[in-house]
């Protein structure tokens, strides 16, 4: 059986990953990592998880095979790099870093360990964009996200939201190799709040766009994809339309499905739980990831441009 710390069990961690993790208990021996005694207790109680320990150096001191990282990404360097020289597997929330130059060196150091360092990218794992993802000859992929009068400084919008549609696109389009063209743009207010920003990529086949708008009437998340054979659509990750020349079809999840595992969250997990159980190729992998945070890096620089 596999042991996995997990760090940082704030709000992401209990909606996302414990209620999976609970799940997984036949399979993985958690021990969870808090400064906090009463919320570790509280925590340990509700998911019926035993073992636990109140700093990440005590944490280390455990014989795990992996760690969890929850914690906010101003730490992510120190604790993904401690844990990568221990001799340890990691899974850390998106982003891996902001600065473009750490998530260069935290991937090589986990290359010369030989151990996987996975981003929580879960819409890569969401049923309905593997879905899209499967399908062939791609010409046309739009991400969108938007939110209802959201005021974010611009930085963090493009790396807590916009990170999303840029690497969602990225995943749904085929390698970009050396000879694509990269076209940012960006509106912010008089107090530099991001407003809209739009991430263009033409490659020789494939046009692809990643959005954000935080000023729009609605909070949602669509992404579509055209072919030779239709327009289809992915609505807030529950919703898949197929429109082409026969007719229109919807398919929605089926009301049991659960939404960890609709949004992607539980089949990331386990995916990640399968690569270590098996010795398996990283579930993110780093060429991508590396270029999801470039190209958000690129993002944050065009606005001061």
């Amino acid at each position: 059986m596999l042991k996995i710390g997990v760090i940082g069990l704030g709000n992401i961690a209990q909606k996302a990953y414990l209620p999976v993790m609970a799940q997984l208990q036949d399979r993985v021996d958690w021990v969870l990592c808090t400064r906090q005694p009463a919320k570790l207790a509280q925590l340990q109680a509700q998911y019926h998880l035993e073992r636990g320990c109140l700093s990440f150096d005590a944490l280390l001191e455990q014989p795990l095979d992996a760690v969890f990282i929850h914690t906010p990404t101003a730490t992510h360097y120190q604790y993904v790099k401690q844990a990568l020289l221990n001799g340890l597997h990691v899974f850390v929330d998106k982003p891996l870093s902001e600065n473009p130059l750490e998530v260069a060196e935290l991937y090589k150091l986990a290359a010369s360990k030989e151990r996987l360092l996975t981003v929580g990218f879960n819409r890569r794992f969401a049923p309905f964009l593997q879905k899209l993802n499967n399908l062939p000859d791609k010409q046309l992929i739009n991400v969108t996200k938007t939110r209802v009068a959201t005021r974010q400084p611009t930085a963090f919008a493009i790396y807590d939201l916009m990170i999303h549609t840029i690497d969602t696109a990225l995943f749904l389009a085929d390698s970009l190799g050396t000879n694509y063209k990269i076209r940012p743009y960006c509106q912010q207010d008089a107090n530099g709040n991001l407003q809209l920003a739009q991430l263009t990529i033409e490659t020789p086949r494939q046009l692809i766009s990643a959005t954000l708008n935080m000023q729009s009437g609605t909070n949602q998340e669509i992404t579509s994809l055209q072919t030779p054979h239709g327009l289809f659509t992915v609505d807030n990750l529950t919703h898949y339309t197929t429109q082409a020349a026969e007719g229109s079809r919807i398919q929605t999840a089926a009301d049991w499905t659960p939404t960890l595992e609709t949004r992607g969250f539980a089949p990331m997990i386990n995916a990640f739980i399968t690569a270590l159980e098996t010795n398996g190729a990283n579930p993110v992998l780093p060429e991508s990831s590396l270029l999801t945070h470039q190209l958000c890096h690129s993002m944050v620089h065009f606005t001061k441009a």
